[in-house]
């Protein structure tokens, strides 16, 4: 009896004794979990990341010719009307904008916005924004040219008069709006630190950096995640390549098409885009030979664009087959092939009547011999661009079109431009954010090409407000473009934006705005 007590006390002893243990094992268990939460969390608190600028001239957007001042400024700074990722129209400031006739417009602005100072945001600061940049000469003067009159009807509305009519004049309200009343009694000068409406203010100036934080009178400032970013200034792009390769630097952007022999390729992530920059050859519609649409078609046929891209430019730009075709939620399509194909090219010249003949194709038309030998137009102050030049003429020749390239002086190529006096020329311009298509399709363009649809299409889009319609009709005008083939599309340049892989969050830039979903960015 006495034996089977002591048992019993034995089992209740071990079994406490491993009930204790389990107990002590969960928590120690707990507490690595919390320990481990606990540093999880006190990682995901980095809230700043820092920028770099190159040149830094003036963190007031109106005097600024930086481009990566201009980009930073689209968080500190707010325009009337801002694009989205994809090229749309999206109101800021303005809360609508209608089109009284074909030179005025009526603006309704917010009334529920107030700069980083705690003033609130009036008309009277979209005038005084615009007189100042029409009294300057900076990126965003030309958005006004055409402005005659600003009239502050009262405290949220204003009444834009210009001089002559401006298709999608409304693209190009995305400048950013200064405070009239922060420089009532101040200079209008690089060193004054204007305040602004956005996300972010300017909280310090330093020697060799901006300090950013939370705009406080901003309505969603809660849920932007980065407290702090820092913008540090250096003399050189180079300095500011070095500084984002050691990881002091969370992010970059550039049009430069050789970045990666300075940042090198691993450490980092990438979005590459259609950059602004967009080279076509234009066609002289009206002269001799280039009137007839076939030869202008197996011109495009006979051009290996994918060729020129990489021969000229190491892979470092996107081929194109229309204006729009970088992204433009107007124009989606994004085939880039002109359909280059000899045999083809070849074939449209037969059909229509030419016969190669001693190393020339030729037509008879009216009795007189046409030989199909061009001149080719391009400046000589831009080595690239020569270079593709004297690659389409040799593409050109396999097919037995003969050109003779014409290697202009700035002077001289811009009396070619003027007066038209080319077959064919390679031309280059940097795109706007609008979608107006005149330089290709309006009065005394490059081509000198009339087209009865084109300009009833031209018409119709500049008064249409019906998204699906506007995309039907671009649809229609970029059919004419490649087949009618008054120009040539042949590529655009690279945009990059390099960021660092610790930044956590979206990043999905544009050439316009680098900056989409910051508010969710975080390290």
């Amino acid at each position: 009896m006495k034996s089977n007590f002591f048992k019993y006390i034995f089992i209740i002893f071990a079994t406490g004794i491993m009930i204790f243990a389990i107990i002590k094992i969960k928590k120690d268990e707990n507490k690595v979990v919390q320990q481990v939460t606990e540093t999880e969390e006190v990682q995901e608190e980095i809230k700043e990341i820092k920028l770099g600028v190159a040149s830094f001239d003036s963190i007031n957007p109106i005097l600024s010719q930086n481009k990566n001042i201009q980009d930073i400024s689209k968080i500190i700074y707010e325009p009337l009307i801002t694009l989205t990722k994809d090229y749309k129209l999206e109101y800021c400031l303005a809360k609508e904008i209608a089109k009284q006739n074909d030179t005025v417009y009526l603006i309704k602005v917010r009334d529920d916005k107030k700069w980083s100072n705690g003033e609130k945001f009036t008309a009277d600061d979209i005038k005084f924004t615009i007189d100042r940049l029409k009294d300057s000469n900076t990126i965003y003067s030309s958005n006004v040219q055409n402005v005659t009159t600003v009239e502050v009807i009262d405290n949220s509305t204003v009444r834009i008069t210009l001089d002559q009519e401006v298709p999608f004049f409304e693209y190009r309200l995305i400048f950013p709006i200064l405070s009239s009343a922060y420089y009532s009694d101040k200079e209008f000068i690089p060193d004054i630190v204007p305040v602004g409406t956005g996300m972010y203010q300017v909280s310090q100036v330093q020697d060799s950096a901006l300090i950013l934080t939370k705009n406080e009178y901003y309505e969603n400032k809660e849920k932007l995640k980065l407290d702090k970013i820092t913008v540090t200034t250096f003399n050189t792009v180079g300095e500011l390549y070095n500084s984002f390769k050691i990881g002091n630097i969370d992010l970059i952007s550039t049009q430069n098409s050789n970045l990666k022999d300075y940042i090198g390729t691993i450490g980092y992530f990438s979005k590459e885009m259609k950059g602004r920059e967009h080279d076509f050859i234009a066609f002289n519609t009206k002269g001799q030979i280039l009137s007839q649409t076939s030869v202008r078609k197996a011109i495009g046929y006979s051009i290996d664009k994918s060729n020129i891209v990489s021969s000229i430019y190491g892979d470092n730009y996107y081929t194109s087959s229309f204006p729009l075709d970088y992204g433009n939620w107007i124009y989606q399509e994004q085939e880039t092939s002109s359909g280059y194909n000899t045999e083809q090219a070849k074939q449209i010249l037969l059909d229509d009547g030419w016969k190669y003949q001693s190393k020339y194709w030729q037509k008879t038309v009216n009795y007189r011999t046409q030989r199909l030998q061009l001149n080719f137009v391009v400046k000589n102050s831009d080595a690239s661009r020569v270079n593709v030049a004297e690659n389409i003429k040799n593409q050109l020749l396999n097919q037995g079109i003969r050109v003779n390239l014409i290697k202009a002086s700035d002077t001289q190529y811009q009396n070619y431009l003027t007066n038209k006096n080319y077959d064919m020329i390679l031309c280059s311009i940097n795109l706007s954010t609008t979608p107006d298509l005149t330089t290709f399709f309006g009065a005394n363009n490059l081509a000198n090409y009339n087209n009865e649809e084109v300009t009833n299409l031209m018409n119709e889009v500049k008064n249409s407000k019906d998204d699906a319609k506007l995309k039907e009709l671009y649809k229609r005008l970029g059919e004419i473009y490649k087949t009618e083939m008054p120009y040539l599309s042949l590529y655009n340049n690279k945009y990059t934006v390099a960021y660092n892989t610790n930044l956590a969050g979206t990043v999905e830039p544009n050439w316009f705005n680098q900056f989409y979903n910051i508010q969710d960015w975080h390290k």
